[in-house]
């Protein structure tokens, strides 16, 4: 005997794709180690994903430092997301390869913007779960 359906799919059913992400850091003084998280990239390699998104408070940042440049923060949260998305010039100068563009965002950096750790998981919906990680890691 069957159980009737509930009309929506069974969650064993849902296809799981490995994805990669760092948290994107807003760190005023480099010297001082400290930060507050900025932003996130996922990388999602089975569904060809790549993408950024970003929150920043500007009081959170400038309880750290009060001269940061917000300007300078937010022109880099764009070219990362221009990378993401194949508009940037580093992008069409060599880093074709989704996976080589996720590499470079991820690989350490000392400028105000930095990456963290890379950490990974499953999930379903690579872009519900990139909303999911920036509200739970940034907002």
């Amino acid at each position: 005997m069957s159980q009737p359906s509930s009309g929506r799919a069974d969650a064993s059913t849902e296809t799981s794709h490995g994805y990669q992400y760092v948290v994107l850091r807003c760190v005023p003084r480099v010297d001082r180690e400290e930060f507050v998280n900025i932003g996130v990239v996922l990388y999602c390699q089975s569904t060809d994903f790549l993408c950024s998104a970003s929150h920043v408070v500007p009081e959170r940042v400038r309880a750290l430092a009060e001269d940061v440049d917000l300007t300078s923060v937010a022109d880099s949260l764009a070219g990362i997301e221009a990378l993401c998305c194949g508009s940037s010039p580093l992008a069409t100068t060599g880093l074709v390869a989704l996976g080589q563009r996720f590499g470079w965002l991820a690989a350490p950096k000392s400028t105000v913007v930095q990456p963290g750790p890379i950490h990974g998981g499953l999930t379903s919906d690579p872009a519900r779960q990139l909303e999911r990680l920036l509200e739970v890691l940034v907002r």
